[in-house]
């Protein structure tokens, strides 16, 4: 996702008068605008940063869905509102089954060893931001029983 891309869907919305929408993907603009001042790029920002921005805010509107007491329908209403315009610019993860073939094809050596942790390390550098944590380590349990 394109730094430039985001700001210009942000001013789009403002156009619109669609606030909901505006303020959700504010705050990805600002999160990656962040990132890349933290990791010193702030002119020229990378779209792995901003995928990585995009996963992060995306986890944690998940995790306020998670927790938002049932009774504060506003709440949940708003988050998952915005839950469905970060969705819109998330990066495509892997599935399951991708993972396993990635796995299988360049993890082989390490696989045969069995050790779910040296496996989780080798595989999570070269998998991270590309799939879910989670099915990353569903597969490689598999992969170790």
């Amino acid at each position: 996702m394109q730094l430039a891309k985001l700001q210009k869907d942000m001013m789009e919305a403002m156009k619109a008068h669609d606030k909901a929408r505006k303020e959700s993907i504010s705050v990805l603009y600002s999160a990656a605008k962040k990132l890349a001042i933290d990791e010193s790029c702030r002119d020229d920002v990378p779209d792995t940063l901003v995928d990585q921005a995009i996963l992060k805010e995306l986890k944690s509107v998940k995790e306020q869905i998670d927790t938002c007491p049932a009774d504060r329908t506003d709440l949940l209403e708003e988050y998952k509102a915005r839950l469905s315009v970060f969705e819109e610019y998330a990066p495509k993860m892997l599935s399951a089954e991708e993972v396993e073939a990635v796995i299988k094809e360049k993890f082989a050596d390490v696989i045969a060893s069995g050790n779910k942790g040296a496996i989780m390390k080798a595989v999570m550098g070269e998998l991270k931001g590309k799939a879910d944590g989670k099915v990353i380590n569903a597969v490689v349990s598999k992969l170790c029983n």
